[in-house]
């Protein structure tokens, strides 16, 4: 990631896409948002949490300012944070089925409001956005 120039990293692929620099702003406000919700999901019964509109985050952070390498750094820290949150969960509180939730909101892969789902498949569909997103930095 880091052989990207700053002006390499702020190009955008098309009119309306976001640029390296963006996405991993995007990746950023999500480590954001879905650490909390990580946390927050070992000390409540449901998974029902907040949204936030990602294309407006992306804009008002301003990460086409920012320096590639101080974002490439954040965006890894916070990963390593989240990655430890992860790894010392609680077994039962990673499987334990939640019949509420609202992961047909927030989730990369939606689940159905009527079909329980856990942490764990949220923790996963977290990594799986993340990787996502990553290939569109290749």
């Amino acid at each position: 990631m880091l052989k990207y120039t700053d002006d390499g990293a702020a190009r955008r692929p098309a009119p309306g896409k976001w640029s390296r620099k963006e996405i991993i702003g995007h990746l950023i406000d999500s480590a954001c948002n879905n650490h909390g919700r990580f946390v927050r999901a070992q000390l409540q019964d449901d998974l029902v949490f907040p949204g936030y509109d990602q294309d407006a985050w992306v804009r008002v952070e301003q990460y086409q300012d920012r320096p590639w390498t101080d974002l490439v750094a954040l965006w890894r820290a916070y990963n390593d944070h989240i990655a430890h949150v992860m790894a010392t969960t609680d077994a039962a509180q990673l499987t334990r089925p939640r019949a509420r939730h609202n992961l047909d909101d927030l989730a990369w892969q939606t689940v159905s409001a009527s079909q329980p789902t856990t942490l764990e498949y949220f923790m996963r569909d977290y990594v799986g956005h993340l990787k996502h997103h990553l290939q569109q930095t290749l």
